[in-house]
């Protein structure tokens, strides 16, 4: 058995923190994390996967709003219908191996309005949810992609139930019944990328969230140990067992949230893709590279990415975010890689599809502890020569390369306006970026009352 009660101890991280714990070099992190996963699931709102999700869901009135629109849903269905269409895109923000925001901002809202939250409380809880997830980040030397999870419904699931333990003010002993309950609803492939089923996991663990917190809170129990004992949650999804069940908690000592950080991204594809791109990019600008001279485009990342990136010929929009090729033939022939790329009729476009097929990715086995290569390269040869991108080892938007203000405001309106959006983006924007100031989560624009005008506010 381990000698940490790591359930236990996450539970009681959880049930004391308070706002004055935060640290204030967190809170900027926290409000991007708000901003920039509101902006793209209201890009996201009228794909197909959150647009079937709803029609089946079919729901008629609840405590929480639905992508801002005014329709009301229960909070677990407008969580999962919202958090569906947060990863819908593939434009929300990356961390801790996954996609922290699509999964935490979609609980945390949907709970907020029933109970009435303050902006202070919402990041709060954003903050413990991020704190539990790279907790258990730490603990397995090896990235769960390669065994066939998706760490976004895998660690996510937890993560939300942290997130809604703490906006609920649960005790120590229910948030840990809360993240045992969690931990049983993880769940999501990696061969599932390309389809619908991908922004599923993110809303589905959304969903496990809200439901795992109101549970708990109602008595509904699970094991004390679930995430360290043997056969526990840690065990389970790791590739190769190589996990710390004995190491002493660290949640929030140091701050997570200020060390990893997120990375806000810039094109609406695979994270897998992104050095690669701004390489690209950077030569088609900087050589005003003519796509008709290209004779092959040459791309070297990790073998793990390579595996993700798993389109070598995508004939929709879906297939095309895991495809390195349709990113490369997007960045020369459109000199960029936006939601307007990210159509069907664009990916099936003749010298689209002919550029895909001068694109080689060459694996590169060099991994860092997060399971990319150590730098990726673009080589595109052309008959002038070859120009070489040199060695790519960081990404715009991440944590060393952050976007500015006003580089997070143009991708947050540009959002809106690609999901035709009803609420007005700048008063939103606004708001999200001093949530802290919020008193209560109806203040939002686009939100309505925090209680449902169906009935009460469920415990």
């Amino acid at each position: 058995m381990s000698a940490v009660a790591l359930t236990l101890d996450l539970g009681a991280f959880i049930a004391g923190l308070r706002w004055a714990d935060l640290p204030a070099d967190g809170l900027d992190v926290i409000r991007a994390g708000f901003a920039d996963c509101v902006g793209v699931m209201l890009a996201g709102a009228n794909e197909d996967a959150p647009r079937i999700l709803r029609e089946m869901l079919a729901p008629a009135g609840g405590e929480s709003t639905l992508l801002f629109t005014g329709s009301r849903a229960g909070a677990l269905d407008a969580a999962w219908i919202n958090g569906t269409a947060a990863h819908a895109l593939d434009f929300d923000d990356v961390a801790l191996r996954s996609h922290p925001s699509a999964v935490l901002v979609p609980a945390i809202l949907a709970e907020a309005e029933a109970l009435g939250a303050s902006g202070r409380e919402m990041m709060r809880a954003y903050a413990a949810g991020y704190e539990v997830w790279a907790e258990l980040v730490r603990r397995d030397q090896d990235p769960q992609h390669k065994k066939g999870w998706h760490p976004t419904g895998v660690f996510g699931a937890i993560g939300a139930a942290a997130a809604c333990a703490a906006l609920r003010g649960l005790d120590a002993a229910q948030a840990a019944h809360a993240l045992g309950i969690g931990a049983s609803q993880s769940a999501g492939l990696i061969a599932n990328f390309g389809s619908m089923t991908k922004p599923f996991h993110a809303g589905r663990a959304a969903h496990a969230g809200v439901a795992a917190a109101r549970l708990a809170q109602r008595g509904f129990t699970a094991s004390p140990d679930a995430l360290e004992h043997p056969l526990g949650w840690l065990t389970a999804v790791s590739l190769n067992g190589r996990i710390d069940r004995d190491a002493a908690c660290e949640a929030g000592r140091p701050w997570k949230l200020t060390r990893d950080r997120l990375s806000i991204k810039k094109y609406p594809v695979c994270f897998c893709a992104h050095r690669a791109l701004d390489g690209m990019l950077d030569l088609v600008h900087d050589h005003d590279l003519d796509p008709a001279s290209v004779e092959r485009v040459t791309v070297s990342v990790s073998r793990r990415a390579a595996g993700m990136l798993r389109n070598a010929a995508p004939q929709n929009a879906l297939e095309a975010k895991f495809s390195m090729q349709f990113a490369m033939a997007s960045a020369l022939i459109s000199r960029r890689a936006g939601p307007e790329q990210l159509s069907d009729e664009f990916v099936r476009r003749p010298d689209v599809q002919a550029l895909m097929k001068r694109v080689t990715v060459t694996p590169d086995d060099r991994e860092n502890s997060a399971g990319y290569a150590l730098s990726d390269r673009v080589q595109v040869a052309t008959g002038a020569g070859v120009y070489d991108s040199g060695e790519l080892v960081s990404v715009r938007g991440g944590p060393d390369r952050p976007l500015g203000a006003g580089e997070l405001r143009e991708k947050f309106e540009g959002c809106l306006r690609a999901g035709r959006a009803r609420v007005p983006a700048g008063p939103l924007f606004d708001a999200l970026m001093a949530l802290d100031t919020l008193p209560h989560v109806a203040g939002l624009p686009g939100l309505g009352p925090a209680n449902s005008p169906t009935g009460a506010v469920p415990a």
